[in-house]
């Protein structure tokens, strides 16, 4: 924010920004607009997926993987850590699904393998930071197949990343679909709901596996992070504003003592 501050004049384009339209008000004085695109978006979103532990989840997602490469259709697998990415290479290939596997310990072929993610049944894992910032062209006949098929393997922090990754398929008018996947092991959960309420959905789990209900708590840890996340940001501005004052005030410039 104190970097930010130094321009005279600031502006950004982003397809998440309405999420943060107050935040980016309050902060940067910047209101935000949406503009409409530029081709109708033909993406289909599918139904949420809830599993009761970590690994049926990634059985899940290579079971997922399977149906749709089967018709032909690229797929896209977002992950949130190495690790998981890594995980989930195994499970694939011990299923016998070739792939290609996009994170920081390759970022050398980013590009080419980006590139090359919208051919017909071909099968990308990247953790969610990687190939950012790149279309996937269909290639062949994909477009007519579906499109790419985007999997977003766990809930972030912050429901803006899983826009992001959902919005890596279905671009400049192309068709495309993805599914959220989740477990009630994800961390979102733990550090977004209370014990209890985290309990409660155990216990209804066993009983009555009600899946769009079980997405709703998803949802409601995910805006309680978000809310945290925003306070402390608020608290680091409040602070840095502070710090700057007193330095001004003995005569001293708080750009150049920041750094």
């Amino acid at each position: 924010q104190e970097l930010f501050g130094l321009y005279d004049r600031i502006s950004g384009m982003t397809g998440t920004a309405t999420s943060a339209a107050c935040e980016l008000l309050s902060v940067y004085q910047l209101p935000v607009y949406r503009i409409p695109t530029h081709r109708k978006v033909r993406r289909e979103e599918r139904p949420p997926l809830v599993l009761e532990s970590s690994d049926a989840r990634w059985q899940a997602v290579a079971d997922e993987v399977r149906e749709i490469t089967t018709s032909g259709r690229p797929v896209l697998i977002g992950t949130r850590t190495i690790a998981q990415s890594e995980q989930l290479s195994s499970l694939l290939t011990d299923a016998g699904l070739e792939h290609e596997v996009l994170n920081a310990r390759n970022h050398a072929l980013e590009a080419e393998i980006v590139a090359e993610a919208g051919h017909p049944g071909r099968i990308t894992v990247a953790t969610n930071m990687a190939g950012r910032g790149t279309d996937i062209s269909l290639r062949g006949n994909s477009d007519e197949l579906g499109g790419l098929h985007v999997i977003c393997s766990e809930p972030h922090a912050a429901a803006r990343i899983d826009r992001q990754l959902a919005g890596r398929c279905s671009r400049q008018g192309d068709p495309g679909s993805f599914r959220q996947f989740m477990s009630l092991e994800d961390a979102v959960l733990r550090e977004g709901l209370n014990e209890s309420k985290v309990d409660s959905m155990w216990r209804s789990a066993s009983t009555r596996f009600n899946a769009p209900m079980l997405a709703s708590r998803f949802r409601r840890a995910q805006r309680s992070l978000e809310r945290q996340h925003e306070q402390e940001r608020q608290m680091l501005l409040a602070q840095a504003r502070m710090r700057a004052s007193q330095l001004v005030q003995l005569g001293q410039d708080p750009w150049l003592d920041a750094v």
